[in-house]
């Protein structure tokens, strides 16, 4: 190409700031193979959109360099611009003279000359680029959805009713996640489980979900528009279809174990149904915990009291295969290990809890049938203590990040304490108050003025027992003063985590993870809900803490993207992918052994690429020995000349 255009943009003063943007298009005007450079303020800009349409047709430009911000923000723009003025939109380049320029820079006469460079070597780079052509995929119509939890079930619905078929994948034998655990919800004090139950009986109801529970995810292969799943589903021993809820088997069971639906302040039988409202209706026999089933010493007392013949021993897991065009990943939360929390007595003194727990004890269908009572001797307890940021925004010792919701469910704790305990005393020790949210701060304030909850704005130092008592003793910054309460229960606000298995998961699905281990997006705020595997999306508290109202608008989101994809009859991916030069290649599978998308084959002694799969990373280009493979429009010549040009003054 020996036509090319370069516009460079000043972004306000993002680039302008710390980059003499003029100059910069003075030096590219110099370029031999430059005909037309110019600066706009805002390139990205329809008026600026416009400038290099009217170049290309004007100036009849055979290719184009932007020099702007990071091309994940506006490649497509640009090229997509590039193509409406009748220019092949992979003749289009960004030069990022922002994030890796302007922004790491503070002496602009350097900054200046490293921007040119940059753009110099984008301008050697578009000169031996082809014109490619987008590929195609076909799509198939169906959605997986990973987790059942409000925001799994809300993202499942929302595709289910525009008329694609789901298939709900959860790995408990219940759907509803942690929303069902909970007795009320903020700022409504909206009962979670009248909320919840509707949703739960519809996706189990509806016609083109298909409700999986018990079962995981083992793999993943294929592509956007094209993944192959296989689902492991395990047995539960009973058959839902004959089971009728009687309840006689729990009756002859010998075996209890914690329950975990009430966090270990109750027991179940090693058969047993979740909670009253599970979704599907019916019990599970847990194999871990009952007398092996398979063998001659089974007791077998469940089986032989069930009339309906429900029980069936004979039971073996299954691997379910299904092909998905797209898949959503609502893996939820789960509490920070309160083993960690041995400061605040979790784990040595029964009468600590963490949130979850406290929300048991406030339900009305929870262990104590909604009255609040001390694990240790039943007793009302007259004085509670709530310690929030439990594990959180602690980075020294636990999780740097702060968990979001924890201010809001302690007031709403502390609320309904005081609801069920009138002449009770709630306390809540604090670092500051975050309750941004429609109504929440409201709440807040009707936790002090209604309910007389005492605040105290400092950190707890200690937690010990004595005399019966569980001594609590903080500081309040506020007044400079020593607090030493003797409560009678401590409630932990524990940092939310990604739930068991999510980071497991995610390397399945080859899903990117953030600092904290929570599942990463591909943009915070223009591409929230993607991740940055394509066809994939991310739902509720798998991405980071979130509430019920942000988890399940993320969930319709997710949704919505998913359904744009479903609704087209084929996907296109780009064609900058890499490409084997055949008489080159001896079959050594080096680059075969190193792709991260497993795009690459051996097959008759050469490598073949899966063009659909390959996401043009260059790794196959920097392993082979003998330069016989590379990636389109971006060779080891281009690459080369690249390096040149920043290199040459």
């Amino acid at each position: 190409m020996k036509r090319t255009g370069v516009f460079i943009c000043h972004c306000g003063i993002n680039i302008a700031g710390t980059v003499d943007v003029k100059k910069v298009a003075e030096e590219l005007a110099k370029h031999p193979s430059v005909v037309h450079a110019e600066d706009y303020v805002y390139m990205c800009s329809d008026p600026g959109q416009n400038l290099i349409e009217q170049a290309i047709r004007e100036k009849k430009l055979d290719g184009v360099v932007v020099a702007c911000c990071s091309p994940n923000l506006h490649e497509t723009t640009f090229r997509n611009a590039a193509k409406r003025a009748g220019l092949n939109s992979f003749r289009c380049e960004i030069a990022n003279i922002r994030e890796q320029c302007s922004w790491v820079h503070k002496d602009k006469p350097k900054a200046t000359q490293k921007a040119t460079k940059i753009a110099r070597s984008a301008v050697e780079k578009v000169r031996q680029n082809e014109s490619l052509d987008a590929l195609s995929v076909p799509v198939t119509r169906r959605a997986l959805v990973v987790g059942g939890g409000i925001s799994g079930l809300q993202a499942a619905l929302d595709i289910a009713n525009t008329g694609f078929e789901v298939i709900l994948v959860e790995r408990n034998p219940s759907v509803g996640g942690h929303m069902i655990q909970l007795s009320e919800t903020f700022p409504t004090l909206d009962c979670s489980q009248c909320i919840l139950t509707p949703k739960m009986v519809e996706v189990s109801k509806h016609p083109k979900i298909k409700l999986m529970t018990y079962s995981e995810v083992q793999d993943v292969s294929g592509y956007v528009g094209n993944f192959k799943v296989k689902i492991l589903k395990k047995p539960t021993y009973v058959d839902p279809a004959k089971c009728t809820l009687c309840d006689e088997c729990t009756k002859v069971c010998p075996i209890v174990v914690p329950n975990e639906f009430d966090l270990g302040l109750t027991g179940r039988r090693a058969i047993y149904i979740p909670f009253p409202q599970a979704i599907p209706a019916s019990y599970t026999l847990d194999d871990k915990n009952c007398p092996d089933p398979f063998t001659t010493i089974a007791c077998g007392k469940c089986a032989d009291v069930c009339n309906p013949k429900a029980i069936d021993f004979d039971q073996k897991p299954e691997i379910i295969e299904a092909e998905v065009g797209v898949i959503i990943v609502a893996t939820g939360y789960d509490l920070y290990d309160k083993e960690n929390m041995a400061e605040y007595g979790f784990g040595k003194y029964a009468d600590v809890l963490d949130g979850l727990q406290f929300e048991r004890l406030c339900s009305a269908s929870g262990p104590t049938m909604g009255q609040i009572l001390r694990p240790s001797d039943h007793k009302e307890p007259k004085e509670v203590v709530f310690i929030q940021c439990s594990g959180s925004r602690d980075p020294e010792n636990h999780c740097a990040y702060c968990s979001k919701i924890c201010c809001m469910y302690t007031a709403k704790h502390a609320m309904l304490y005081k609801h069920h305990v009138h002449d009770g005393q709630a306390y809540i020790f604090y670092i500051d108050i975050r309750s941004g949210g429609k109504g929440y701060e409201e709440f807040v304030q009707r936790a002090v003025e209604e309910d007389g909850v005492v605040y105290l704005r400092g950190k707890v130092s200690k937690v010990f027992e004595e005399k019966g008592k569980i001594m609590v003793w903080g500081v309040d910054t506020l007044t400079g003063r020593s607090i030493e309460i003797a409560a009678d229960m401590v409630v932990l606000a524990q940092a939310m985590r990604p739930s068991t298995g999510a980071q497991e998961l995610a390397k399945k699905l080859k899903l990117a993870l953030d600092k904290d281990g929570f599942l990463a997006e591909a943009h915070p705020k223009l591409r929230p809900v993607e991740s940055v595997t394509a066809g994939m999306f991310l739902a509720g508290a798998a991405q980071a803490p979130k509430d019920i109202p942000e988890a399940v608008a993320q969930a319709s989101g997710a949704a919505a993207k998913a359904v744009a994809i479903l609704s087209q009859d084929r996907l296109f991916h780009s064609p900058t992918v890499a490409k084997v030069i055949s008489n080159l290649c001896t079959g050594c599978g080096m680059c075969v052994a190193v792709c991260p998308y497993d795009a690459l084959t051996l097959k008759d002694g050469k490598v073949e690429v899966n063009e659909v799969l390959c996401e043009g990373c260059g790794t196959c280009t920097a392993t082979c020995l003998r330069s016989a493979i590379q990636v389109k429009n971006l060779t080891q010549q281009q690459v080369a000349e690249m390096i040149n040009a920043c290199l040459g003054g």
